[in-house]
């Protein structure tokens, strides 16, 4: 049980290629991870810290994901797959679901960075099951209005979070 002296127990769910991208096409600059984590730090203990990535097998994706380790983050990769028509598929939908399924038990607030849509009703449905507090962190004019409304808080991405 929580006692009011108890950090709050977090756990961070971080969908990189979402964060990239929308940061990226509105700023033209990218994420800064340090200063997530030390915003998060503030907010309470993070016990459960991972971010989402596709592997291409690029040595400069593969020192981005090594200094994520250094920060604190578990990487997840999942292979980036060409398909024969020449689309893409690289999607973490239903692994950052599970992930954030098994988590919820076990903490006081869910934190998901991503601006997608699809996680609106997850969102809904931990908050309710296991009474935790949920946090999104997006691009405000590329995140889905479902997602921040079905978030206790939603926190902007801005200046202040991207890298300098």
């Amino acid at each position: 049980m929580l006692t009011s002296d108890s950090p709050t127990r977090l756990a961070v769910f971080i969908d990189v290629q979402n964060i990239y991208y929308t940061t990226r096409d509105t700023f033209g600059r990218q994420f800064d991870y340090r200063r997530l984590w030390a915003e998060l730090e503030s907010l309470g203990s993070i016990t459960h810290a991972y971010a989402y990535a596709i592997d291409r097998g690029d040595p400069k994706q593969q020192q981005f994901q090594q200094r994520l380790r250094e920060i604190g983050f578990e990487i997840k990769l999942k292979p980036f797959i060409q398909r024969g028509d020449g689309s893409a598929k690289g999607d973490w939908d239903v692994g950052i679901t599970i992930d954030v399924m098994e988590a919820a038990p076990d903490v006081d607030e869910i934190i998901l960075a991503s601006g997608d849509g699809d996680f609106a009703l997850l969102l809904e449905h931990v908050a309710a099951r296991h009474a935790v507090t949920t946090r999104v962190y997006g691009v405000e004019a590329l995140t889905a209005l479902a997602l921040m409304r079905s978030a206790d808080h939603f926190r902007e991405i801005d200046d202040t979070l991207l890298m300098r």
